[in-house]
């Protein structure tokens, strides 16, 4: 089935590492709400299924539960939802128990709140708007209201941050209801307020990177996360379904500036511009005219994904040398101890994930 995912452009303050697209316009949420209805009634009459919708952002959490209500149910009269995951990302600044409980009765079932550390000073660091505390009080009346799928990001690398620290905000973290942790290497984008060479010096090197990784990857282990892709980690039945889709390569429709779509065999973008956006009475398409080598797209999402590849199909798509390279390369790796092959199926192990850039580009060249 294919997902929607909507982009939210708006924030109330850009983050100092953030290189997505977001605009501090709150006068335009408004007419930003009737050009998403605008574009999902574009595709009505379609017979499309789908099963997950995800507000992406940005910080959709500006949004009223009825601008997001009003999205919600003009996406259930345009596409045929099958129990649908209807996911959106929050900042805890830009919630409260109103609101939230708006967001549940208007069909949204999952919360994913931007944390990133349970201390303050690396949270200052961050530019973030909340301290912990908010942070904390925003999951817990998340679930209060009800909901029982919550999710959290938490950041690796930041300055001053300590193997000690980051495991201090784990352990925060994981005491909170939530069923899914998203941990993310900082990594400073060019064109960002972090880009230039006093950030990159302060922000952790290479190998404390690593060790930090590894030590969430235990850590969150036994705390009944289980890892499911180079980043993500989550508890029985607590996997995002809509990020799945792009790891899996299945079809997802994007809405609003900036946003990618994979539908009908066609890869398009929208422009970053939501003014552009608002004023067109359906988004423009940016068509990426190099479409991507099926086999090397299955090795290169799937390797992301602990459940692996299977060889074989590798060979389908790609063929027989291509199998062959990656049975010898994958038999070095896995001495390395960076994979793991089991009948015909190729996984990463969490050190090969750390490797992974040059360990596909082995595999598939």
């Amino acid at each position: 089935m294919t997902g929607i995912y909507i982009h939210v452009p708006f924030c109330k303050r850009k983050c100092p590492y953030c290189d997505f697209y977001s605009v501090c316009r709150p006068e335009l949420y408004e007419d930003y709400t009737q050009a998403v209805c605008r574009n999902i009634e574009a595709f009505k009459g379609r017979d499309i299924k789908c099963d997950t919708i995800y507000f992406g952002g940005g910080t959709p959490s500006v949004l009223s539960a009825e601008q997001v209500d009003r999205i919600i149910d003009t996406a259930g009269k345009c596409f045929d939802l099958c129990k649908p995951e209807i996911t959106l990302e929050a900042n805890p600044s830009s919630v409260d128990s109103e609101k939230m409980s708006g967001w549940r009765k208007a069909g949204v079932t999952r919360l994913s709140f931007g944390v990133q550390s349970a201390n303050d000073r690396e949270l200052g660091f961050l530019g973030r708007l909340h301290d912990f505390s908010q942070a904390k009080s925003a999951v817990e009346t998340a679930a209060q209201v009800g909901f029982r799928h919550i999710s959290c990001d938490i950041m690796l690398g930041v300055k001053g941050q300590t193997l000690e620290s980051l495991w201090d905000s784990i352990e925060s973290l994981t005491a909170l209801p939530v069923d899914h942790i998203s941990a993310y290497m900082l990594k400073i984008e060019k064109g960002t307020a972090f880009d230039c060479d006093e950030m990159r010096n302060a922000v952790a090197d290479d190998d404390m990177l690593c060790d930090m990784y590894l030590q969430t990857v235990g850590q969150l282990a036994s705390k009944g996360f289980l890892q499911y892709e180079i980043s993500n980690f989550a508890k029985e039945g607590g996997k995002s379904r809509h990020n799945l889709k792009y790891w899996h390569g299945e079809e997802y429709i994007g809405i609003g500036p900036s946003a990618h779509s994979f539908f009908d065999n066609e890869r398009y973008y929208c422009k970053s511009d939501v003014e552009e956006f608002i004023s067109d009475k359906v988004q423009s398409r940016v068509v990426l005219e190099d479409d991507p080598d099926k086999a090397e797209e299955y090795v290169m999402l799937g390797l992301r994904l602990t459940e692996g590849i299977d060889i074989g199909k590798a060979e389908e798509l790609g063929g027989k040398e291509l199998g062959e390279n990656i049975r010898k390369k994958a038999a070095l790796f896995q001495k390395q101890g960076l994979c793991v092959v089991e009948k015909g199926i190729l996984r990463l192990t969490p050190a090969g994930f750390l490797a992974s850039n040059s360990i596909i580009g082995e595999l598939l060249w």
